[in-house]
């Protein structure tokens, strides 16, 4: 009998703890994906030759995977031969499947980006806004269905390259659709094709588009990636970014988790909707607190 007990209590004491040790290795990673961090906001340390120590430095805080600019940015030119790029990331302990692609280098240099992009072993290729007029945060029809079209062509090269072209939501997404009460992002999902075009949701942009909730659920499968950024969810609606893309002047940036976002029902929308992977895209001190936090999220 004592020996029954012991037997019973041993394999409790293993189920428990391989239970605990299952919870462990999920907690850090939220979805179980690596925590990765976006390059941009880091961009004068790889313009100044720093890139290999950004990376440690992204090792050492819990980053796992990055996401680049290409050499198309002017900032990361330095970064311009893909396989010594591959191999600095490598030799830092991390990966990078994904890269944002600014359109003028896609338009004129789509082959080269795509070389460049396999070179450092990605398999998406993501472009931070398209291109149309707007005035007053307003856009036509016309400019979203030319603007969709031009993608679409684009998205369709990548394809036959094996990569997964990605639209980000920066700028022209967020203009009103004139004489309408959508926004171009809305239009967007019926216009571009999903099998050539996925979507990455920039958090910021939460006060200006509303709940990310309502997309995940609205268009399952077309979304691959985020953006992170902690967001006060009781300030206004920011103006929209200008053309270009970017932020806008004047923002205030959060740490993910010092901030009003519910981050565990964000990531488990997420994981339904598809998502692939997420990139914490903020200053280094933001990025620090931030991936700190994700760490202890258990999603």
């Amino acid at each position: 009998m004592t020996e029954t007990i012991r037997h019973l209590n041993r394999r409790a004491f293993l189920a428990t703890a391989t239970a605990a040790a299952g919870a462990l290795a999920l907690s850090g990673k939220p979805l179980g994906f690596p925590i990765g961090s976006q390059t941009y906001p880091h961009r004068d340390r790889i313009k100044n030759g720093e890139f290999p120590a950004l990376l440690k430095d992204m090792a050492d805080i819990g980053i796992e995977t990055i996401e680049l600019c290409s050499p198309g940015y002017a900032d990361f030119v330095s970064l311009a031969d893909g396989k010594k790029t591959r191999k600095i990331i490598e030799d830092a302990g991390l990966t990078c499947r994904s890269a944002h692609f600014n359109l003028p280098a896609l338009r004129t240099k789509q082959p080269e980006m795509i070389a460049w992009a396999k070179d450092i072993g990605m398999t998406q290729m993501a472009t931070a806004t398209l291109s149309g007029p707007m005035k007053d945060g307003v856009t036509t029809m016309d400019a979203i269905k030319r603007a969709a079209d031009e993608y679409n062509k684009i998205g369709a090269v990548a394809a036959k390259a094996g990569i997964q072209q990605v639209l980000h939501n920066e700028g022209f997404e967020l203009a009103k659709v004139e004489g309408d009460k959508r926004f171009c992002y809305d239009v967007l999902f019926e216009l571009l094709d999903p099998a050539l075009v996925k979507f990455q949701f920039q958090m910021s942009t939460t006060r200006n588009l509303g709940d990310p909730q309502a997309y995940f659920s609205k268009y399952p499968g077309r979304f691959i990636s985020l953006h992170l950024q902690g967001v006060n969810l009781t300030a206004p609606p920011p103006p929209p970014p200008p053309p270009g893309g970017g932020r806008g002047p004047g923002i205030p940036q959060l740490a993910v988790g010092k901030d009003s976002m519910d981050w565990a029902k964000v990531f488990t929308g997420a994981k339904a909707a598809g998502i692939k992977n997420y990139f914490v895209e903020q200053t280094w001190d933001l990025t620090v607190q931030s991936v700190r936090y994700l760490k202890t999220l258990n999603v």
